[in-house]
């Protein structure tokens, strides 16, 4: 028999969702900043030579042309204050988390509370503004090298610093206000916007490629097939759980007692997300992008890494393969599912696996499941990642359509969809109790007892 959240559930409605004004604000909210941000794709950096921009992108679809355009709405290709996107924001989470989970004082600093969070997410904006000052002045001086720029020198590299910085960091805000008072996770929302937005041009260079004949109506179609088969399988593993088992005895509270429960510990099939395919398409992207940038200035050492390291080149694909198996592992047990926080949690509020002591018992056993259930969530990832790849590769698709642009895709369209409806549930609970408080107050008094 359903329980009475999936009947609430199932019975959401347009009507419903007319009536809940404060998640339409939100969701109007959101749209808002999320349009100001691809406006913000369009203002350029000055100083920038548009045609030598222009011709000098297209030859880059392989290193920035592909993933960095990606990441940042397109724009990269345009050079626009944007251009940086929230990417070094998320390296500098990525890197607090890793420190957080490895050393013993940032780790006791995350278990103090709001506090201890505040100081991180310090730390992390600290972190931000170093690494885009690093990247915006490697871009500036590429800029230079390139022949991009209409005035180089200083004055150009110290404008475009500035500019590109800031605009990392007012993206950043944007990203906190959205979390805050839109709907779903801001730096989430603002990648995927990036990634969406981008979908129409490159369907449209696939198309063409069809009607000039480069492409054949065969490849054509099963790559529509194999794109909506890869969304369904995405779908499918990221909502797939193991669930593990967990008692509670019976407790004593002043003078009552409570009836032991049950409840389980889900592990999802793939706990640390897009953040394996992130790291390992970034490093080896690193050697081509330095090229790309470095244009005739590349030395036999740089060019021989790039044929054998290129991508599509089978070595590629294999050191691809293996760092997403490393990084699944290393960032699940690090910092996304730490099984020793996980044992000691559940030994502090008296709770147990069937059959298995508290404490390091369940420690080892919670690494063992975990484990096994890594093997199959890192094959997952690495067939979706490395999928798109052999295809590009094979047939010369003419955009850059990657596994990560999927997951990312997938992900926060699903976390976005499961916070609406959470919404609409507590508008749904908020609205049952307003109505049972209304009849409590016109039920009638009852006159005094006959005798």
């Amino acid at each position: 028999m359903a329980s009475a959240v999936e009947q609430m559930a199932a019975n959401m409605s347009w009507s419903s969702f007319g009536k809940a004004t404060e998640l339409r604000q939100r969701i109007f909210f959101t749209i808002g900043l999320l349009i100001v941000y691809r406006l913000g794709t369009y203002i350029p950096v000055p100083g920038i030579d548009g045609n030598a921009l222009r011709e000098f992108m297209e030859q880059a679809t392989a290193g920035l042309g592909g993933v960095l355009n990606m990441f940042t709405g397109g724009a990269i290709s345009r050079m626009g204050i944007f251009a940086l996107g929230i990417m070094p924001y998320i390296s500098a989470s990525i890197i607090v988390q890793l420190l957080a989970a490895m050393v013993p004082a940032l780790e006791q600093m995350k278990k103090e509370g709001e506090q201890g969070r505040k100081k991180l997410n310090q730390w992390t904006r600290y972190g931000t503004v170093a690494l885009a000052l690093f990247q915006g002045y490697g871009l500036a001086v590429s800029l230079e090298a390139g022949d991009l720029a209409t005035n180089p020198g200083w004055y150009f590299r110290a404008a475009t610093v500035i500019t590109l910085v800031g605009g990392t960091m007012f993206l950043m805000w944007l990203g906190e206000q959205i979390t805050a008072r839109g709907i779903g996770n801001g730096i989430s929302l603002i990648i995927f916007v990036g990634i969406v937005a981008e979908i129409p041009t490159a369907l449209a260079q696939f198309f063409a490629s069809g009607r000039s004949g480069a492409l054949s109506p065969a490849v054509i179609v099963g790559v529509i097939v194999m794109v909506v088969a890869v969304i369904a399988f995405v779908v499918f593993m990221e909502r797939s759980l193991r669930k593990i088992h967990i008692q509670y005895p019976r407790r004593q509270a002043g003078m009552k007692m409570y009836e032991g429960g049950s409840s389980h510990l889900p592990i999802k099939v793939n706990p640390a997300g897009v953040i394996p395919a992130i790291f390992a398409s970034s490093l080896l992207l690193l050697p081509t992008t330095i090229s790309t940038f470095s244009g005739s200035q590349t030395g036999p050492v740089m060019s021989t890494i790039l044929a054998y390291f290129g991508p599509g080149q089978p070595l590629y694909l294999v050191f691809f393969a293996a760092m997403i198996v490393f990084f699944t592992f290393f960032y699940t047990f690090n910092v996304s599912f730490k099984t020793d926080d996980v044992a000691e949690n559940l030994q502090k509020q008296n709770g147990f696996v069937p059959g298995i002591r508290p404490g390091k018992k369940t420690e080892e056993y919670l690494d063992y499941v975990v484990t096994r259930v890594l093997v199959l969530g890192a094959a997952y990832l690495t067939a979706v990642c490395l999928l798109p790849e052999i295809l590009r590769s094979q047939f010369t698709i003419p955009f850059y359509f990657g596994g990560t642009s999927v997951l990312i895709v997938v992900s926060v369209s699903m976390d976005t969809v499961q916070q609406i409806q959470s919404h609409l549930l507590a508008h749904q609970y908020e609205d049952l109790i307003e109505k049972s408080q209304l009849r409590g107050k016109r039920r009638p008094k009852k006159g005094p007892a006959r005798r």
